[in-house]
């Protein structure tokens, strides 16, 4: 790369459009608002969604269903996962440095796969089977609030 073939950005040269300065800038007279109507009065701000008074997509639609803004999301692991990592003493923090779960979301263990080793699991949540799992091996597991 030199001198010679260094290219100016794409609309790097494009020039601003400047509206009402005169019939001679091309956009003279009405400054491309067009002739009439609503938007091309000076003050004309519509809401969002306004369909020029036709009934809104959203509320044309049907609303389903019922959204629980209360709900409890868990960042869910499997026993088989937990397995894997190798360690004898697990909680939430071991389990974020290790990248399973992101850290935001309370950590729920679920009781996917099979365990070989006896396990200290510390988490939000246990499922039965889980629980089962882990005292039937000989591990201990401790609920965190």
């Amino acid at each position: 790369m030199d001198l010679s073939t260094i290219k100016a950005p794409r609309k790097a040269s494009e020039k601003r459009k400047r509206v009402g300065r005169g019939m001679g800038s091309g956009m003279g007279k009405t400054s491309t608002r067009g002739h009439d109507g609503q938007r091309s009065r000076s003050g004309s701000r519509l809401l969002r969604g306004f369909e020029g008074g036709q009934m809104p997509l959203h509320r044309r639609l049907p609303k389903r269903g019922f959204k629980n803004i209360f709900r409890e999301e868990y960042a869910v692991v499997n026993l088989d996962r937990l397995a894997q990592l190798g360690q004898t003493e697990i909680n939430p923090d071991v389990l974020k440095k290790a990248g399973v779960v992101n850290g935001r979301k309370p950590v729920k263990i679920l009781g996917n796969g099979e365990l070989t080793s006896a396990l200290s699991v510390q988490a939000h949540k246990f499922s039965k089977s889980a629980q089962e799992k882990i005292t039937k091996v000989g591990g201990k597991f401790e609920v965190l609030q």
